[in-house]
């Protein structure tokens, strides 16, 4: 593999579904053996249940009112001490349930196991259109995103587009060139966030990382904008549906994502490919008309100058004209999507995507500059030259379907990345742990959602405006952008391998322009609304790294230790005094068992007969709102036998939950070595709608003594079929 000729490989995970399962380091490992070796009373096996599979089913079909079926197993036996749970052991057990888990397979489709996760990974030719719909689809706005600055300073200032298309072309193939050398020295993906973090350290890794977060919130509502954009242009009628509109897309781009990535594939491979195909008709036809007139240029309408033509105007054009590389870093983000050898195909997939937007860019700048077309608020300029160059026939209608097509599904390359930046982050501790999960269709259903849910926010904030949306655009792309080539500098010196100065001269080229965008999007734009994102990189960060110190703190918590020197026979380490969450072998637990009763009932003698079952001291608690209850209680204990210690507490303002919590509180802190295991009675209701006829004293009681270390509470139920 090359990144290993080239000493570039990099300690990384594969994206798999065990990834929220971490493995224990070599310490833990070593504390969990000897801990474990000083624990008494081996189990007896043959006293369990172990295989809940055994005798529950007899196998023979049995008369039902559906005729004679067979029942279905919800586990099979796959080897000794292992079960796999089959489809029916996901199913819910109430008929509400099972609904809406019908419901949720016809949107989303079966799940699939996780063993096909190889299976759901991207070949190039799917890759391509997924994880360049939306590098590709920003030509569309791109060119008139910097035509409309550059119009400001009067219809004379138009000439200037072609050597700013110049200079983006270059910045596009030497930025497309570092990041083909970043996919194989970090072939396991994440991008910009791996590579920042890995050469320039934790905080430039989170910067990264909290730019293209940014970017691709950014690109799901700018594409969506754009896209309700065109089919407004083509049909006037529906503008004051902009808003509606874009929230439906963003929905169905969701629902799509969340069927799993091969599906989301195909649902978006043809698109694409029909917009590359339909632009390059429009260029082909255009340049042809072009040569007809000897290419020369027609004049553009007379535009009255609203800015004087100076440096300022002239960079704020360049950088609007820079968000057409949003998404040129998809590729490698996505390595770990692709199939096997992942890093080869990627690289080549992004070689096509560069080429294509570089094409495609300068071609369409260079046409609408020799037809002489200006920004409308009316029309987008694409459509324009769509006009011009298909007067008649089906093309113009074909363009403006596959335009809008593409820009409305060109959010799908962040549905595909942001979820995946989120699983790093997370693993890495810097993002909440939900987002390692896969869901049924092996996707980050808990990023996607997130995604959607923050796009949607911005655009209904934005009103679906496109041209407001670009000046935050840039900012963090080409910060993220910056930060990865710069690390990739630092990479290639520290390896120093085999041709080494020539990839270090390439990134260092491509840090250098992408540093220039960047200053010069985050001055020039800082005004019209960038000011947005460079204020929220830091507290990004700043969240970022709270969240770390907090997993950071529970690792601390949670890690295991070995045990302390000393006897490890049931008096050893038993008589000492200290907290009751510090015990990890049996022998060293001491248990107080307290049951609340508030009546002598079925429900409460349960509870009691099951806490003396345990064998542990037992105290019962009654807790009376005046002496008289109290007293008449104590009668009643006393009828029922008195086998069991009873306190009895007065509360003359008619509060149990409180009183009872204190009362706890003090016993815990009077004994803290005590495992304090409150049992309380609870009356399990068939109906829903009877809950609330009654209290639900034990979840109050749990929630208040939640906090409190050292006590565990459990209920005992009794079932009321009525």
């Amino acid at each position: 593999m090359e990144a290993e000729r080239d000493g570039g490989t990099e300690p990384g995970s594969v994206v798999t579904p065990s990834a929220e399962f971490p493995p224990l380091g070599a310490e833990e490992r070593a504390a969990l053996g000897r801990i474990g070796a000083r624990w008494h009373g081996p189990r007896r096996a043959d006293d369990l249940p172990v295989d809940p599979t055994l005798g529950r089913h007899d196998r023979r079909p049995r008369p039902t009112r559906f005729g004679r079926l067979t029942p279905i197993d919800l586990f099979t036996v796959a080897q000794p001490d292992e079960l796999i749970a089959t489809r029916p052991a996901y199913l819910p057990g109430n008929r509400a349930g099972r609904a809406v888990a019908r419901l949720r397979r016809t949107l989303v489709g079966p799940p699939l196991a996780s063993s096909s996760v190889l299976y759901e990974r991207m070949r190039k030719l799917v890759a391509l259109p997924v994880l360049s719909s939306d590098l590709l689809s920003s030509v569309a706005y791109g060119p008139e995103a910097m035509l409309a600055v550059l119009v400001l300073a009067g219809g004379a200032a138009l000439g200037l587009a072609l050597p700013l298309a110049a200079l983006l072309a270059v910045l596009m193939i030497a930025v497309g060139l570092s990041y083909r050398q970043t996919i194989p020295a970090y072939p396991h993906g994440a991008g910009s966030y791996l590579v920042a973090g890995d050469n320039l350290g934790r905080t430039a890794g989170l910067a990264a990382a909290a730019g293209l977060m940014l970017d691709y919130v950014l690109t799901v509502s700018v594409s969506v904008a754009a896209g309700v954009h065109a089919v407004t242009s083509a049909l006037p009628g529906l503008t004051r549906w902009t808003v509606p509109l874009g929230v439906l897309v963003i929905a169905v781009v969701l629902a799509g994502n969340l069927r799993g990535v091969r599906t989301a594939g195909n649902i978006f491979v043809l698109p694409t490919y029909a917009f590359v195909v339909v632009v390059l008709a429009v260029l082909a036809v255009g340049y042809a008309k072009a040569a007809g007139r000897g290419f020369a240029p027609v004049p553009p309408p007379a535009v009255p100058a609203a800015e004087g033509l100076g440096l300022l105007l002239v960079l704020r054009a360049f950088s609007s004209g820079a968000v057409s590389m949003t998404g040129i870093e998809a590729v490698s983000n996505a390595v770990p999507a692709f199939r096997p050898t992942e890093w080869r195909n990627a690289r080549t997939t992004l070689g096509w995507m560069v080429a294509m937007l570089v094409m495609l860019f300068a071609g369409l700048v260079g046409l609408i500059h020799l037809d002489g077309l200006v920004p409308r608020a009316d029309e987008t300029v694409l459509s324009q030259l769509g006009r011009v160059t298909f007067p008649t026939g089906p093309w113009y209608a074909f363009l403006q379907t596959t335009t809008a097509l593409i820009l409305l599904l060109a959010a799908n390359t962040a549905f595909n990345d942001f979820p995946r930046l989120l699983f790093f982050m997370a693993r890495d501790g810097h993002a909440p742990r939900r987002f390692l999960h896969m869901g049924d269709r092996l996707a980050f259903s808990n990023g996607l959602v997130a995604l959607a849910l923050a796009a949607t926010g911005v655009f209904v904030a934005f009103g679906g405006h496109t041209q407001t949306l670009i000046p935050l655009y840039a900012v963090g792309v080409f910060l993220a952008f910056t930060l990865s080539q710069t690390g990739m500098v630092v990479h290639w010196r520290r390896r120093r391998g085999r041709g080494w100065r020539r990839r270090l001269a390439v990134n260092a080229v491509g840090a250098t322009l992408s540093g220039l965008v960047l200053l010069t999007a985050a001055v020039a734009k800082f005004t019209e609304g960038a000011w947005v994102v460079v204020v929220a990189v830091p507290l990004l960060v700043l969240l970022f790294r709270r969240i770390h110190r907090h997993y950071a703190t529970l690792h601390r918590a949670l890690a295991l230790h070995p045990p302390p020197p000393g006897p490890s026979g049931p008096a050893g380490s038993v008589g000492s005094a200290g907290s009751a969450e510090g015990e990890e072998l049996p022998q060293q637990v001491r248990h107080l068992v307290i049951v609340p009763v508030a009546r002598l009932n079925r429900a409460s003698l349960r509870a009691l007969a099951y806490a003396a079952s345990l064998g542990r001291p037992t105290l019962a608690v009654h807790i009376a709102p005046e002496e008289v209850e109290a007293d008449r209680f104590r009668d009643q204990w006393r009828a029922w036998g008195d086998h069991l210690r009873l306190e009895t507490i007065v509360s003359p303002y008619r509060s149990v939950i409180g009183p009872l919590a204190h009362y706890l509180e003090a016993l815990h802190a009077t004994r803290p070595e005590l495992t304090l295991t409150v049992i309380v009675p609870e009356v399990v209701l068939r109906r829903r709608r009877h809950r609330l006829l009654h209290s639900r004293a034990e979840q109050r009681l749990r929630a208040a003594l939640r906090a409190l270390p050292g006590v565990v509470v459990t209920s005992v139920p009794v079932h009321v079929s009525h």
